[in-house]
């Protein structure tokens, strides 16, 4: 029996404003626009990543709101969740992850991001109660989405 794990676990934080726009980061490794977020540790609970996450990415601290979304990279093995969050303290600073921020619109998410990325910063801004599940190949939606 193979005892090495097939799958690891994301999350990611979407922190929106007080006009409906979302905090992108661009990351340092492949300059792409994406929510902040990262691999849970083993021993780490969701929160508790969750927060150390966007902390290490863009200097805030969070709360999460609401699970907006699950999404798996099908070729990668990577399932992600999505939190909706909002900041309760401190200051959003430049990191060794990311090389700069922007508030963005649904429709400058969409110009950005790609597909795969994109989708989980659309969903948390028209969350409707329920989080999506959605499959992805790195880089566009594929199969059924819920």
């Amino acid at each position: 029996m193979d005892q090495n794990p097939r799958h690891s676990v994301s999350v990611a934080g979407v922190i929106v404003d007080d006009q409906g726009r979302a905090l992108l980061i661009q990351r340092q490794d492949n300059g792409h626009w994406e929510a902040p977020g990262g691999v849970l540790e083993l021993n780490e609970d969701i929160v508790s990543g969750l927060q150390r996450e966007v902390r290490e990415e863009t200097g805030l601290e969070v709360e999460p709101e609401v699970l907006t979304g699950v999404y798996k990279n099908m070729k990668r093995g990577i399932v992600a969740l999505v939190f909706r969050c909002r900041i309760i303290g401190g200051s959003l600073i430049v990191t060794d992850e990311s090389q700069g921020f922007r508030w963005a619109t649904a429709n400058e998410v969409r110009a950005l991001s790609v597909q795969a990325f994109a989708v989980r910063v659309l969903d948390a801004l028209s969350n409707e109660g329920r989080p999506a599940v959605r499959e992805h190949d790195g880089v566009h939606i594929v199969g059924r989405s819920v």
